[in-house]
């Protein structure tokens, strides 16, 4: 008992909540490890001290989860508390802890309960944690219950691996030494924790990046919960549950001590006591000396071991590091110049002699003396550097320097030589005064360091020529900084001046103002004539509203002026008479009025502008920038431009072009796209144009002389006209044509163009989709041996000439959307690197021997004849991306049950990238019920986020909305995780996501659909509502959101001349990318649209696809395309064809939603049918159905494996539950019901609706919703055909499967004799599994095995639903992490392996009526359907039913006469079987 008491005395310290206590006996382990502090404040856990862990077992919901522990830590401070509350502990004794200023004491049955616990601990193992993610237990939980302002803080070692925690049971085998648990509050400060654990200090760590010492004052939880509610997160509980979760390390973690870097050290300071010899002769001897290696010197002291004595001091930039060969591990260190000298050092290990090697190296290579210590982390500069004298250029760029110690700012003035010294980002808050005394600097920068105030003392450094100061908070500068007579260069971006400071009038070696991101709302010209020195203005995002001109004085200096991303609606600079070149864009700018004498360039795009005045003509003008603006015409001086070279006028309202602008022998390059030209002018002579882009107009020709007048013309674009024709290369046969690239996509050319493009023999690139061509001339392809890219998609090929094999360049072909039915002979090319044959009429390919290794890519989706063998397989093995079809191994019945009111495609290009970095999610059934899910992600240049946020996005969706209804919530939440999920990933690369949920809502599940659209960044989501584009997302560029570029600002971000975000993306919301926050964050725009009958189309797209192509366009586009896949290739075509060359990622999810958001489908009227025929048990058709709805997806049990095709089902299927008296005429295809109009079933008793023939009013129907079986599995090896059927059961001794809706509704009447046999109206409203639950509970699966029948709830079923992530939200995954489009087929026996492991399913049936699976009949039919269950359930095998229906509800129908029972319900031998095969029960 004494040792005992003695290891837990040894294992409990106690301090209390002053700054200086004394460790006491405290503490409280309960049987999940966990030891809760007595104070409300903070509990500290130490993870992985307990070598036993794991050994034990317990119960309850913390079984799995708790925190190894083995010392209790209980916090004192020298604050004096009379009492704590009282606290009731493991066993129940009610226990009150004393705190008092120097002791604490302890109730004794508290210690004896925790004595017994620590013996319970030794005798069975720690009852911990078995992962370091899941460390709660129920302790930890009730701490967290407690207040949303308790939490828990992971504490870091020094060797913390920088990978975050491993989860899986392996990882309870190795103790976890550099993890600690600290429970506390959002009140709980730095200097509390610290003392409680004798340490010296706490450390963050954001987005795996620098790490900073955290103040005493400071408080880690608030930091923590600060951070998580930047990101997005408004839930306080949320907050505190995502605060717990492991997997934030990678955003945000706690280190008790600076984290260990080895490169880190190794780059900053190198040391170590190695042989050493001076000198070239062997007058010297080797001694033992410290060395050291630390910024441009080499350091050698005279002792071993002690730096006391005289330091020998080498310089070594511009001297020599050699191998001595003759010794092992030795380097030779020269200095340089006359007077160098030399020192040998021997080391000890290969790895110290490559360390130093590889780091002097670098310094001896330097011109100048540079020490760059950047993004270190730093406090301090390293003692050391300063006996590097000759340093005269120091970055210190993102580090912490503080002001005192030995290596602080306050040092920094040793610096003898030093010329420039960089200090932005440094986080600090004041202007360090000290640098001021460095007399020497001639550049300084201090930027984003929320700087208030600039000294006066700035006024000493008379020799700077360049400061920076961007990124603060500055609103004013101070006269003694315009002292400073050298200084050319001024850097006042992202402050908060209002003005333009009048100190820079005396700055008169300034020449260029940059103010970019201020609040200068107005500008004088006279403040710019009065500085005379100023000639290049930045003045963009500045909100600024006015340009105003008080005097007539013309401002002559200035000559480079740019307003951009402003407010200015009119601009009148007439008065800057010298000016040279003008940014203006993203205004809105109605007028400009400018001064041409000088002018050489003018970029005003993205404004209003219906004129441009400038007088006189700017003769001088190259560039001219005018698109996205309302010009009619184009102003008269744009002819007369002598210089004009580039003239961009896309995207306004002209009608006509000039016929003088085309003829100019100046331009180059002209941009008349998406305007309203009717005609071109012809050329009248020869003319040096090298691009033209004539795309969406209204021509119907181009000019005849347009090719041989324009001989240099290499880029030319015609697309979306009304071209019929396009004019010859030239007026003989010999062709001068340079032409490279030609597009002529959407279009009306015929296959005659194909002999005028013969004589552009110099032709790389042809675009001639979506035309009316009906073949491509084989002899002039063939001509065109220098094509390197082809796209015939969208026209009327049957074939592909046979000399596409004499372009040896040609490296992509696509041919989509044609009818194309032989594989072309562009396997043997060399150079292949795609192929994109989808949505064509192929029926097999022929293939050589070999593929050419350059093939990357082959699409061959839409091609619903094509047949591919194995050994085609094998040779398309090494394709990177091989996009094909899924094989359906639905039934007719599977395709019935499983149809949705929305059907899919999608499609992805890379473009001219090496790498496709879209993504795309589709699963048209999601989750419970009728709902769908789908998403595109764009990586820009990363495809390492997209598939990642492609493969997480949908499960997280579906674990949101098990936590929320709320739709504002869920999917802000799915975002916000799956972020966090990105983990090192997502720290450095991101990408724009937009997630489209369609449901119905959930208040009302049988009520109306609604579309929720999430999204960040640049992906976009427009929905055709009424053959007009209705956006659903929110663009999130700086250029498109003036509010978030606000935000950016106020956040202090550099935003470069190109709008991005410290240059890396013009998002300001992103997932991933943490390293930018709070600048770019996760947190997405959420909308919710109810969707109607008027709602034809969705269309999803990233960036690149709705930057060329219109929400109108598209709309239009894909109204003229019925096939959602092919709609989606055309999409991507066409903007290819217009000038992308990016990745393109487009999905067209096809809707069909009726009144009031349903989803049935019109009825059908049907003819009567004629005569059955003979039995036929081979026949694969369960009901009434189309044949084409056999390759529909199916959510239903199939037995056949996922390898078998819909037409191998006719061949093997032995036994199938079909009607035998089929009729002989067309069968219709049964309607698609929804939850709003259910089919009306009764327990397998169906009220016909329009299926099927003429009946008496208010007929009843037996509806089994499929049955599948094959001969070759039977459990009793007979063949079904020699078994005796199962009288009211169609089985083949194997397995059954029937789904009955129990609905009551109403239905239609139909007229007609009762004696023609009825087929089955085969109807599900939602598949149980694979890909969905079902939303209804009235719903019975009757099974059958070996003859035992069982009777299982469809809820039950559907607990067997895989995964989402495994099944349901990805079919077929592809090489470049796409996926095609998923099928719902499922094998049953994998299935059915599982089942055993359930506690519900196939294998254990209820024993009783389940309650909810009653009949719903009308009170008029009771004692009729009393009777006929009185006589049918003695003759179902294996029943034992109730002789009474249990209950009624309520009668939902309202037919006037009561409705007989029909005596050719269900098919069978003959007319006595049928009332015996009518009803199944549901407890059988």
């Amino acid at each position: 008992m004494a040792m005992e008491d003695e290891d837990v005395n040894a294992a409990v310290v106690a301090n209390n909540n002053t700054q200086t206590g004394t460790a006491k006996k405290g503490g409280d382990v309960g049987d999940s490890g966990a030891c809760i502090d007595r104070q409300p404040d903070k509990v500290v856990h130490q993870a992985g001290l307990d070598q036993t862990a794991g050994r034990g077992s317990r119960s309850g919901p913390g079984a799995a989860t708790g925190i190894r522990v083995l010392k209790v830590w209980l916090v004192e401070h020298a604050r004096s508390y009379s009492a704590w509350p009282c606290f009731t502990c493991t066993h129940g004794h009610s226990c009150l802890l004393h705190l008092t200023s120097s002791s604490e004491q302890l109730h004794s049955s508290e210690r004896q309960c925790f004595i017994q616990k620590q013996r319970n601990m030794k005798r069975n193992g720690s009852r911990g944690c078995v992962t370091r993610k899941t460390r709660f237990g129920s302790r930890e939980r009730d701490w967290l219950k407690g207040h949303t302002q308790r939490g828990c803080v992971c504490l870091y070692g020094a060797t913390a691996d920088p990978q975050p925690p491993a989860s899986g049971p392996q990882a309870s085998s190795t103790p976890q030494t550099d993890l600690q648990l600290v429970l506390c509050s959002t009140s709980t400060t730095v200097e509390e924790l610290c003392a409680q654990r004798d340490g010296k200090g706490l450390y963050v760590q954001l987005h795996g990046d620098l790490v900073r010492r955290l103040d005493p004052s400071e408080r880690p939880l608030q930091i923590l919960y600060d951070y998580l509610a930047s990101m997005g997160y408004a839930d306080p509980v949320r907050v505190q549950q995502e605060a717990a979760n492991s997997d934030l390390s990678c955003l945000i973690r706690f280190y008790s001590e600076p984290p260990v870097n080895a490169d880190q050290q190794e780059r900053t300071l190198l040391k170590g006591v190695f042989s050493v010899r001076k000198g070239k002769t062997q007058l010297h001897k080797w001694a033992e000396r410290k060395v050291i290696l630390c910024g441009t010197c080499l350091i050698v002291a005279s002792v071993k071991d002690s730096l006391t004595g005289k330091l020998h001091i080498l310089p070594l930039v511009g001297g020599k590091v050699e191998e001595v060969k003759r010794r092992q591990h030795c380097l030779m260190f020269s200095s340089a110049g006359s007077q160098a000298q030399t020192y040998f050092v021997n080391f000890d290990t290969l790895a110290d002699y490559q360390r130093w090697h590889r780091q002097a190296s670098k310094v001896v290579s330097q011109t100048v003396s540079m020490v760059d210590l950047s993004c270190y982390s730093l406090e301090a500069v390293p003692e050391y550097l300063f006996y590097s004298q000759d340093i005269t250029h120091l970055n210190l760029r993102h580090n912490f320097m503080s002001l005192q110690g030995p290596g602080g700012l306050l040092n920094l003035p040793r610096f003898s030589q030093l010329k420039s010294l960089n200090l932005s980002h440094n986080r600090l808050g004041v202007f360090p005064e000290c640098v001021c005394e460095i007399l020497t600097l001639t550049e300084l920068s201090l930027s984003c360091n929320n700087l208030h105030v600039v000294p006066v003392q700035i006024g000493n450094l008379q020799s700077l020529q360049t400061l920076s100061l961007d990124g603060n908070h500055l609103s004013s500068l101070p006269e003694e900084l315009g002292g400073l007579s050298q200084l050319n260069s001024l850097g006042l971006s992202f402050n908060n001046f209002s003005h333009i400071p009048a100190v820079l009038e005396r700055l008169s070696a300034v020449d260029k103002l940059a103010m970019a991101g201020n609040r200068v709302e107005t500008l004088q010209l006279c403040t710019l004539a009065r500085m005379s020195h100023l000639k290049n203005i930045d003045l963009r995002l500045n909100g600024l509203r006015w340009v105003k001109s008080e005097s007539p004085d013309a401002v002559s200096q200035v000559t480079q002026l740019d307003l951009r991303d402003n407010c200015l609606d009119t601009l009148d600079l007439s008065s800057i008479c010298n000016l040279e070149s003008l940014h203006c864009q993203r205004n809105q700018l109605a007028t400009l009025t400018l001064s041409g004498f000088t002018l050489r360039m003018l970029h005003a795009s993205s404004n209003r502008l219906t004129t441009v005045s400038i007088y006189p003509v700017p003769n001088q003008m190259t560039h001219l920038e005018l698109s996205q603006n309302l010009l009619e015409y184009l102003p008269d001086w744009v002819c007369d431009c002598r210089k004009i070279e580039m003239l961009d006028i896309t995207h306004n309202l002209l009608s006509e072009l000039p016929s003088r602008l085309l003829n100019s022998l100046s331009l180059r390059k002209l941009l008349a796209g998406n305007n309203r030209l009717q005609r071109v002018p012809d050329l009248l002579d020869h003319v040096p144009l090298e691009a033209l882009d004539l795309q969406h107009n209204k021509l119907a020709e181009l000019p005849e002389s347009l090719f041989y007048k324009a001989l240099n013309l290499k880029f030319l674009n015609a697309s979306a006209n009304a071209l019929e024709s396009i004019p010859p290369s030239s007026q003989s046969e010999e062709s001068l044509s340079t032409l490279q690239e030609l597009y002529l996509t959407g279009n009306n050319l015929n296959e005659n163009c194909g002999a005028l493009l013969v004589g552009h023999q110099n032709l790389r690139v042809l675009h001639i989709a979506y035309n009316q061509m009906l073949s491509f001339p084989a002899s002039k392809l063939s001509k065109l041996e220098l094509l390197e890219e082809l796209d015939l998609s969208g026209n009327q090929l049957k074939t592909i000439p046979s000399t596409v094999s004499s372009c040896k360049k040609l490296h992509t072909l696509v041919a989509h959307s044609n009818h194309i039915t032989v594989f072309p002979e562009i396997l043997n090319l060399p150079e292949i690197k795609l192929v994109d044959l989808s949505c064509n009429e192929l029926t097999e390919i022929q293939l050589p021997d070999s593929l050419p290794a350059t093939l990357q890519e082959l699409d061959l989706t839409g091609n619903s004849s094509l047949m591919l063998e194995h050994k085609t397989l094998n040779l398309f093995s090494h394709i990177t991306t091989l996009k094909l079809d899924q094989k359906s191994t639905t039934t007719a019945g599977d395709s019935l049950s499983s149809s949705t009111p929305w059907n899919h495609g999608y499609s992805e290009m890379s473009g001219q990238r090496n790498k496709l970095c879209v993504s795309v999610l589709t699963v048209d059934r999601f989750g419970d019920g009728v709902e769908a899910c789908y998403g595109i992600f764009d990586g820009d240049r990363n495809e390492e986020v997209p598939r990642l946020l492609q493969c997480t996005m949908g499960d997280v969706l579906c674990e949101e909305l098990q936590h929320s209804s709320i739709d504002n919530v869920y999917m802000c939440n799915t975002f916000l995780t799956s972020h966090r999920k990105l983990g090192m990933a997502g720290q450095k690369l991101g990408a724009s996501a937009l997630l489209c949920y369609i449901h119905h809502k959930p208040s009302d599940p049988g009520g109306y659909l609604s579309l929720t659209v999430a999204n960040v960044g640049t992906c976009q989501a427009v929905l055709c509502r009424n053959g007009r584009p209705v956006p659903l997302s929110k663009v999130y560029s700086l250029e498109n959101c003036t509010e978030e570029m606000e935000r950016v600002k106020r956040s202090k971000a550099i935003i470069t001349e190109d709008n991005k975000v410290s240059g890396v993306t013009c998002c300001s919301r992103l997932l991933g990318c943490s390293y930018l926050s709070p600048w770019v964050l996760p947190k997405p725009w959420v909308h919710t649209e109810p969707l109607c009958s008027q709602d034809e189309f969705l269309i999803l797209g990233n960036r690149a696809l709705f930057e060329w192509v219109s929400y109108q366009e598209a709309v239009c586009t894909v109204q003229a395309v019925r096939d959602p896949r092919a709609a989606a290739k055309k999409l991507c075509s066409l903007a290819q064809s217009y000038g992308c060359k990016d990745n393109i990622g487009a999905v067209v999810v096809s809707l069909h939603i009726g009144e009031d958001s349903c989803t049935c489908e019109p009825q059908v009227s049907t003819t009567d049918r004629g005569p059955p025929p003979a039995p036929a048990p081979v026949t694969v058709t369960p009901g009434p159905s189309d044949p084409a709805m056999l390759s529909s997806s199916s959510g239903l049990v199939s037995e056949f494996n996922s390898e078998t095709s819909a037409s191998e089902v006719g061949s093997e299927a032995g036994s199938t539950a079909s009607d035998e008296h089929q009729s002989s005429g067309p069968a219709p295809r049964p309607e698609r019901r929804c939850s709003l109009h259910p089919a009306t079933t009764l327990c397998g008793i169906m009220v016909p609706g329009s299926g099927g023939s003429a009946t008496h009013p208010g007929l009843f129907q037996r509806q089994p919703s499929c049955a599948t079986f094959s001969s070759n599995q039977s459990d009793n090896g007979l063949d079904s055909d020699d078994e005796a059927p199962l009288e009211g059961v169609i089985s083949n001794g194997s397995k059954l499967e029937v789904e009955v809706d129990i609905h009551c509704c109403a239905f239609q009447l139909r007229s007609g004799s009762t004696e023609s046999s009825k087929d089955f109206d085969l109807e599900k409203r939602n598949s149980d599994y694979p890909n969905g639950k079902m939303r209804r509970q009235n719903s019975v699966v009757v099974s059958a095995t070996n003859g035992c029948l069982l009777a299982v709830c469809g809820r039950e079923i559907a607990d067997l639903k895989k995964s989402p992530s495994t099944c349901s939200l990805f079919g077929k995954k592809l090489s470049n992490g796409s996926v095609v489009a998923p099928e719902d087929s499922h094998n049953l026996i994998e299935v059915a392996l599982e089942a055993p492991k359930k506690k519900s399913g196939y294998f254990t049936a209820p024993a009783q009526q389940d309650p909810e699976d009653q009949l719903i009949v009308p009170p008029s039919l009771e004692q009729e359907v009393r009777e006929q269950l009185r006589g049918q359930n003695p003759l179902v095998s294996g029943s034992s039913a109730p002789s009474i229906i249990p209950s009624f509800k309520e009668p939902v129908w309202d037919h006037p006469h009561p409705p007989a029972f029909p005596s050719n319900l269900v098919p069978g031998p003959g007319p006595a079987s049928f009332l015996q095969q009518e009803v199944y029960d549901t407890a059988l």
